[in-house]
């Protein structure tokens, strides 16, 4: 199961990407977090927390990095797989964000409808916030 939004942000992709890079400040931007930490660089392999505003810590990894372009962090436990990409694509005059979802494993036969109704409500949200914050930092 997928999950994808997008917006059009006039701002270059590096602002978004330092947005990003700042960790402990998503929960600024993206209503679902509560907290999130990063236990090293933002890299390939990098661990984190994420505590989200209903639910439990969930630990990721982060499994792909490229600064401006796109990072995706997984998350795992038994039987259930999510894979969150945030991707950047320059344009002229503004940069697309698209954030995708993937949900896998037995246990997406159950959760993955209640959290696809969450994230189709909450994505919009967030990157109409994220959006807001890059575009007070500069334009593209």
């Amino acid at each position: 199961m997928q999950i994808e939004h997008r917006i059009a942000v006039e701002a270059p992709p590096e602002t978004i990407f330092r947005i990003y890079e700042d960790v402990k400040n998503w929960h600024t931007w993206d209503p679902d977090t509560k907290q999130a930490t990063l236990d090293g660089p933002f890299q390939v392999g990098t661990r984190s927390r994420l505590v989200p505003t209903k639910g439990n810590s969930v630990p990721m990894v982060l499994t792909q990095a490229v600064p401006g372009r796109i990072f995706t962090v997984e998350s795992k436990i038994p039987l259930f797989r999510m894979v969150f990409e945030h991707e950047l694509e320059p344009g002229q005059r503004s940069t697309e964000v698209i954030h995708r979802v993937t949900i896998t494993g037995l246990l997406a036969l159950v959760l993955g409808p209640i959290l696809s109704k969450q994230l189709n409500a909450g994505l919009p949200v967030t990157l109409s916030r994220l959006k807001t914050l890059a575009e007070s930092r500069g334009a593209a």
